[in-house]
């Protein structure tokens, strides 16, 4: 592996701070959801959550920095097709994702979208499940180990964090991928910068480790992974302390 991927990348993404205005913002969230589709991202999640609720008629879901809402959108699909019921919720601390997922998401699909940085929000009742994609390494490692921590006594049965895995031939792949498929320059910086501010898949069950959570890492193509866990116990609702700044 080149000497820049060897160690996590801290360098920060710059969707939230270069995009000019909410038409820009939501042109980045539209083309990364059309990435999530051609990379196949949102399959161990949905595998996973159908997994977990094959025996239940009803659960409820909670998805951490939701963007455009398009992992939601697919999962009301697959609940329509199997009869249960959900109650589906996004979450998201920029109100430019928020007001794009609300816009492309039909009124007949029954999701909530909310406004709020998870390190303060406060569910009025604990989820059944929490997920979230590609958000965790946009987290200090201290900040990562918090909210780790937050969801194992948040989610009453379970959780699943869905990321990228730090790889050369990613890092360097990925920009060619966006520029072919003509996404914006941003989606094209940022997929770079994420991949390296990812972790490898020993180093995210370490991680995993420092939080004391007893969860699980499955490697998944094309250079994704997931860390889940079933929660220990149903708990009150509770939000977790706010880590250092980065």
């Amino acid at each position: 592996m080149s000497a820049p991927l060897r160690a996590r990348s801290l360098v920060p993404e710059r969707m939230e701070s270069a995009c000019a205005d909410f038409s820009e913002y939501r042109r980045c969230l539209v083309d990364l959801a059309q990435v999530n589709r051609v990379t196949f991202t949102h399959g161990p999640t949905l595998a996973w959550l159908k997994r977990q609720t094959a025996e239940l008629p009803a659960f409820s879901l909670v998805d951490v920095a939701c963007g455009h809402g398009d992992f939601l959108l697919k999962v009301r699909r697959w609940v329509r097709k199997t009869g249960k019921t959900a109650r589906l919720t996004g979450i998201d601390r920029h109100p430019w994702s928020v007001r794009a997922a609300r816009e492309a998401t039909p009124a007949a699909d029954w999701i909530t979208f909310v406004e709020a940085d998870v390190f303060a929000w406060r569910p009025d009742e604990p989820p059944d499940f929490i997920v979230s994609s590609q958000f965790l390494h946009h987290l200090t490692d201290a900040q990562a180990i918090a909210f780790l921590r937050w969801q194992d006594r948040t989610a009453r049965r379970g959780w699943l964090v869905a990321d990228l895995i730090r790889n050369r031939f990613a890092y360097y792949g990925f920009p060619l991928l966006a520029h072919a498929a003509r996404w914006h320059w941003l989606v094209r910086s940022d997929g770079q910068i994420s991949i390296g501010r990812s972790w490898r898949p020993a180093e995210l069950a370490a991680l995993a480790a420092s939080a004391g959570v007893a969860a699980t890492v499955r490697t998944h193509g094309p250079f994704r992974m997931t860390l889940s866990a079933p929660a220990i116990a149903p708990r009150a609702p509770a939000g977790p302390s706010r880590p250092p700044e980065p």
